[in-house]
């Protein structure tokens, strides 16, 4: 018998992110989301510009789901960049607000920002541990 497995609810949460978004603040540039096919993986397009350096690379997001076990419930991403860096985080929505937690859930590197403009603006703050960090607005284009 097959399993009839489904996108966790958190992952489907983070629908409201399709499309394309022109972001400012601390980081200029574009990002674009999109789901693979059968939507158990959002994908981002990076193209930024933050402390004079340019940044391209994707995302990938979803539940792990290793071999032969069950989905996790928290909703991880992996982000390759073009200087060779992956960046592991895990996703919280929770209404209006979303949390990217650099690393681990709970890690002192964060980003917490909160939906307006009918879903098509994001504004928050990165955290960084030791202090430091930036703001940013992410409008849908």
């Amino acid at each position: 018998m097959t399993e009839n497995v489904q996108p966790g609810s958190d992952l489907q949460a983070l629908d409201r992110l399709v499309g394309t978004w022109t972001l400012s603040g601390g980081v200029e540039g574009t990002v674009r989301y999109e789901w693979m096919p059968g939507r158990f993986f959002l994908l981002q397009h990076v193209e930024l510009r933050q402390y004079g350096q340019e940044i391209k690379g994707f995302e990938v997001i979803g539940n792990l789901r290793p071999f032969g076990e069950p989905a996790t419930a928290e909703v991880w991403s992996r982000f390759y960049d073009s200087t060779g860096n992956t960046l592991d985080y895990v996703y919280e929505p929770d209404g209006d607000t979303l949390t990217i937690w650099g690393g681990a859930k709970g890690s002192p590197a964060y980003f917490r920002g909160t939906f307006s403009d009918g879903g098509d603006t994001l504004a928050g703050d990165w955290v960084y541990p030791g202090g430091g960090g930036y703001s940013s607005v992410s409008k849908r284009s």
